[in-house]
């Protein structure tokens, strides 16, 4: 990961991959008739809060879902410093109702507006559309809410795909890296504003209390995906007494800092690339040959050549080595994907950049005609950066990139150097990295898969276990997140728990 593109921390990309690969449309419009305004839970706050916590949502038709805006304190400590506008979309429940259940499909940055919209039954199964408002919302920051933005088009390529001239790590090139990344974060200062400072974890899981009352509802029921379980462990940590049903699938650790995600990826993406090559190997047509070690050998050999020899796209872009790991990596998310790993190799091996452009650009939602379909990435950096702390010395870096290149030679390399991005950041973080206990919640439900390359199973393990009403249920399988991908062990876990409150009394270990 080079220093201005620090998006080997973003776990949401299985967003991407649903719309790319294996996205499936909403279903039909529910038999109920749902109601055009929602009216708030009573909710005992303060004077300054109380306008917010008690507005109603007046929800207009947007195709065959309902769609609102509700106003939120730009800084949940002063709330008189003005509001920020959160997007928010229902799916009214087709049965027998058991209140909104809230869905976050991960990132930091992804729109859980789209999601809904455009993945309702990837999102949910049928089951929770029948007992729940199914409701999607973008994050402060994030598409259609009060939204992140730093560059135009033009400029978020040079941005994602330049090549930073020498040799990774050295003194020029983090001299060069710093001022790429310095130039972005005043970018996104100047055209975001004070909100730019306000769009951190803590701050959206305040957010999401204010849903959950304006919504109607006494206590949270939420689902989230990837990052979206940092989002509903953080709501638990500040409001324990107000979690209802909660699943967090595909886990963050609270308590990891920004180099333990960096190596927990490293380490997951690696696995699962060997994963893809045991399986390549055995079939006909793969671009390797030989052991799974010769073939590591060969991408990372490749990868070393686009470092100094740059493949030029039709599009005049250049494909170097920190794009090609974007377009190895993308489709690790899914395994149903690895086939699109065949085609990459092949095409980058045969001198082409097609493929690997193609995937780089599914991965940053970037259209064919060059324009980006959302700001997730700019939400993503934003977000991070004030979720993370970072030491941007570099003799720290390089002991660190040693230390990423020893535990996963072939990603690691081109996942270091990543707090120079944040170092230059215009305002501190405001979480702490520390475990969530959520002392007196509810039960909550934490998904694990074994093969997750991108929030890996131990970090499933340790926020169940930080937790003092975690539970885990564990994925034996490939890919990131469990619930609803043809799994009826986790699928059964989940739904039970949602709709009829069932906790599992052991992990089932499906």
């Amino acid at each position: 990961m080079t220093a201005r593109r620090p998006h080997w921390w973003r776990t949401g990309a299985v967003v991407a991959v649903v719309a790319v690969l294996a996205a499936t449309l909403s279903g039909c419009f529910p038999t109920a008739k749902p109601p055009a305004t929602s009216t708030p839970h009573p909710d005992k706050v303060s004077s300054a809060l109380a306008p917010f916590y008690g507005q109603r949502i007046n929800w207009s038709t947007c195709g065959s879902f309902q769609c609102a805006d509700i106003n939120a304190p730009l800084d949940w400590d002063n709330p008189s410093k003005g509001s920020v506008k959160l997007a928010l979309i229902r799916h009214y429940a087709t049965g027998k109702r058991l209140g909104s259940l809230l869905v976050n499909p991960g990132g930091p940055g992804g729109s859980g507006v789209d999601f809904v919209r455009d993945s309702l039954s990837y999102a949910v199964d049928k089951n929770l559309q029948e007992h729940y408002d199914i409701v999607g919302f973008d994050p402060r920051g994030v598409g259609a809410s009060s939204a992140v933005k730093c560059y135009d088009a033009k400029q978020m390529d040079s941005y994602l795909f330049g090549i930073t001239p020498g040799m990774r790590g050295s003194d020029a090139w983090i001299a060069d890296s710093t001022r790429e990344a310095s130039d972005f974060a005043a970018a996104c200062k100047d055209n975001t504003g004070a909100l730019l400072g306000e769009v951190g974890t803590t701050s959206a899981a305040r957010d999401l209390d204010l849903m959950r009352a304006v919504l109607g509802d006494a206590k949270l029921n939420y689902l989230g995906y990837s990052y979206g379980t940092l989002l509903g462990a953080t709501y638990a940590g500040l409001y324990p007494k107000r979690v209802g049903r909660m699943v967090l699938d595909g886990a963050l650790n609270p308590a990891s800092t920004n180099f333990q995600v960096n190596l927990g990826q490293s380490e997951g993406f690696e696995q699962e690339l060997r994963a893809y090559l045991t399986d390549c190997l055995t079939r006909k047509g793969c671009p390797f040959s030989g052991s799974v070690d010769n073939a590591l050998s060969t991408i990372s050999k490749l990868l070393a050549s686009l470092d100094a020899s740059p493949i030029q796209n039709s599009d005049g872009r250049e494909l170097g080595a920190d794009t090609m790991v974007t377009a190895i990596i993308y489709p690790l998310y899914d395994s149903t994907a690895w086939s699109a790993l065949d085609k990459l190799f092949d095409d980058v091996m045969a001198g082409s950049a097609r493929v690997a452009f193609i995937l780089a650009d599914g991965y940053y939602d970037r259209s064919s005609d060059g324009t980006y379909s959302d700001n997730s990435t700019e939400a993503f950096t934003a977000i991070n950066c004030l979720d993370y702390s970072v030491d941007a010395d570099p003799a720290t870096m390089r002991t660190q990139a040693a230390e990423l290149t020893k535990a996963a030679p072939v990603i690691g390399p081109y996942m270091s150097y990543g707090d120079i991005g944040c170092a230059q950041w215009p305002y501190k973080p405001t979480r702490t990295e520390a475990p969530i206990h959520a002392a007196g919640a509810a039960p909550i439900l934490v998904v694990g898969t074994t093969g997750d390359p991108a929030t890996p199973y131990q970090w499933a393990k340790a926020l169940a276990s930080q937790l003092d009403s975690g539970h885990l249920i564990t994925y034996h399988g490939h890919g990131h997140t469990a619930y609803n991908k043809s799994n009826s062990c986790v699928n059964n876990a989940v739904d039970g728990f949602f709709v009829s409150g069932t906790v599992p009394k052991t992990d089932p270990e499906c």
